[in-house]
């Protein structure tokens, strides 16, 4: 007989997310992702402004904020046939590295290294020996016995107190918890540096964008005119600001974030054959060098992977029937067609209609339908996408940079390229990509700093602003790649209003629940086979969920039209980290 575990909520992640597996003789059998939560923005946005889509949907999300506003405006600007300016893209490009810099550090630290780092442990340190540990591996200058002391007495009181704080619900003294005490030292050391750096590098954002979360975007390109002697423009003493900001951003990724990463990795190398799914890598994209137009000049390329085969990448099409959404076993009208037919984006529906079961309750009913998130496919096969997907995508297709980056990684942990089709990968490859967008980041700033050296200040082209130089009807599709993977945002104008509007974001792809074949999404899939100590503790079923950085949504309880509850999340027991 096998054995349900029920993990709700997943923590340290955004939105509401619920896994339930099924262990028989110590390993996952089984398993099913739902989340209990639904948001609606696509019929939020119905009948508005084109213009002003994008600020609405940026509100998907709290934590990937700016990416969705990007994809909004691309998409309007793909309807509508408008070229940004070559500062505009560079911009973008920078906030949206800053995004990358920001989000995957905070990841690693903040919402995932607890899962391998245990924090009681630390205690039994020497701080002396975490100091030659540190200095070995880093040139970073917080790195003294007396440093790492301090963080140890730091520590010794939260424990003391029985108030772990921010460290408490956490599995320590777990046997799959493998670090030396100064390995684990070290790491809550940085975990809490790590807290200071991130609110520096966010301010890329409210130079460019105004604020932060959710920057500024405009149709046409960017808000923020260039006026280097202005001190009410982007100014030289701002663009030197934004330069200082992402070099200390490169040094903290490149001497804290990597080597952490690559020391923490080593003692989990057994990770590298678990987590491995069913093998399919999609990427859209991203980081634009000669327009969004020409995917040829992208940083990141596009492509799909099969089966695990590097020597074929297929090509992405957003604008034939290659992608379809299924909602056979999700929360919603069943399209007029059946609950065996799924619709392109651009013909997409979001019916609400919530079938599940009144909560509390024990177990899904999974021969019902059992989640709010839709079931993408491409050609009717589930994909993988995030960190792990755009770098295999990369390295298959030939990319240089992207290559030496991940034979350096496996290199150094000396371990084979089957390594990456796993939890580790998954892992090792988000900090491997950080590093990369830090070094290109600095780029595309040297490249925005050139433009305005030789006279180009244009931040927008406004020559289709306004409705009545629209078409009476027109689409478009708006791709990005989210820190988490691939982002299509997808909308139909009608007489200058938003007629139809479909979001598939990352975590639609990876956590979605089955499709009318039964094929398991990349959640459902890379759990199984996945070993489980401690049923009552099941930290391995964790980690492999953080890998993937979910992003669910922003916290909202779903209403009936008397205000009532119809959907809540509570913690459960001692599975709510």
């Amino acid at each position: 007989m096998a054995n349900r575990i029920v993990v709700d909520p997943i923590t340290r992640i955004e939105g509401h997310l619920r896994i339930e597996v099924e262990v028989k003789d110590g390993k996952i059998t089984d398993a099913y992702s739902s989340s209990p939560m639904v948001r609606g923005l696509e019929n939020i946005v119905k009948g508005r402004d084109p213009r002003d889509v994008w600020a609405f949907v940026q509100r998907a999300c709290g934590v990937c904020t700016t990416i969705h506003a990007l994809a909004s405006v691309r998409s309007v600007e793909d309807s509508l046939g408008i070229e940004i300016p070559p500062n505009a893209e560079m911009v973008r490009n920078i906030m949206e590295g800053a995004l990358y810099m920001h989000d995957h550090t905070v990841h690693f630290y903040h919402l995932h290294a607890l899962d391998w780092v245990d924090v009681v442990n630390a205690l039994k340190a020497d701080p002396a020996e975490t100091s030659k540990l540190a200095q070995s591996i880093s040139n970073w200058p917080k790195s003294s016995p007396g440093y790492f002391s301090d963080i140890k007495k730091r520590i010794t009181k939260f424990v003391e107190s029985g108030q772990l704080g921010i460290f408490a619900n956490g599995y320590w003294g777990h046997p799959q918890m493998k670090l030396p005490p100064e390995v684990n030292l070290l790491a809550v050391a940085h975990y809490l540096e790590a807290l200071e750096w991130q609110k520096e590098i966010v301010k890329v954002h409210t130079i460019f964008g105004g604020k932060n979360p959710h920057p500024n975007y405009l149709v046409g390109g960017m808000a923020c005119a260039i006026n280097t002697e202005s001190p009410g423009g982007i100014n030289a003493e701002r663009l030197a600001y934004v330069g200082r900001l992402l070099e200390e951003g490169k040094q903290f990724i490149e001497q804290v974030y990597i080597p952490d990463l690559l020391a923490i990795a080593s003692f989990y190398k057994d990770w590298g054959a678990i987590g491995k799914g069913f093998g399919n890598y999609m990427s859209y994209g991203d980081f634009p060098t000669n327009g969004y137009g020409d995917i040829s000049n992208f940083k990141f390329p596009q492509g799909i992977i099969l089966d695990r085969d590097l020597s074929k990448v297929y090509d992405v099409d957003h604008r034939n029937d290659d992608i379809a959404e299924f909602i056979n076993n999700s929360w919603y009208d069943e399209y007029s067609e059946g609950k065996e037919h799924g619709k392109h984006p651009w013909d997409g529906e979001t019916n609400i209609n919530y079938s599940g079961p009144k909560p509390p309750y024990d177990q899904l009913d999974v021969s019902q339908k059992y989640s709010f998130i839709k079931t993408p496919r491409w050609r009717g096969k589930p994909m993988e996408v995030g960190p792990l997907a755009r770098l295999l995508v990369g390295y298959a297709r030939g990319n240089k940079e992207i290559q030496e980056a991940v034979n350096g990684a496996l290199g150094h942990l000396d371990v084979p390229v089957e390594a990456l089709f796993s939890t580790l990968g998954r892992t090792a490859a988000r900090g491997i990509e950080t590093q990369l967008v830090a070094n290109w980041t600095m780029e595309f700033y040297d490249t925005l700093l050139q433009n305005i050296k030789n006279g180009d200040t244009r931040m927008a082209n406004m020559d289709k602003w306004e409705p009545e130089l629209w078409p009476a009807e027109s689409k478009g599709v708006g791709f990005a790649e989210a820190p988490r993977g691939a982002l299509g945002h997808w909308i139909q104008i009608k007489d200058g209003k938003t007629e139809n509007y479909q979001l598939v974001v990352p975590s639609t792809w990876n956590a979605s629940p089955r499709d009318p074949k039964g094929q398991r999404s990349a959640y459902e899939s890379t759990l199984l086979g996945t070993p489980v100590a401690d049923p009552e503790l099941p930290l391995e079923i964790i980690r492999t969920i953080h890998s993937f950085d979910p992003c669910i949504a922003c916290a909202v309880h779903l209403y009936d039209e008397h205000g009532k509850h119809i959907s809540q999340v509570q913690n459960v027991s001692s599975c709510e980290i």
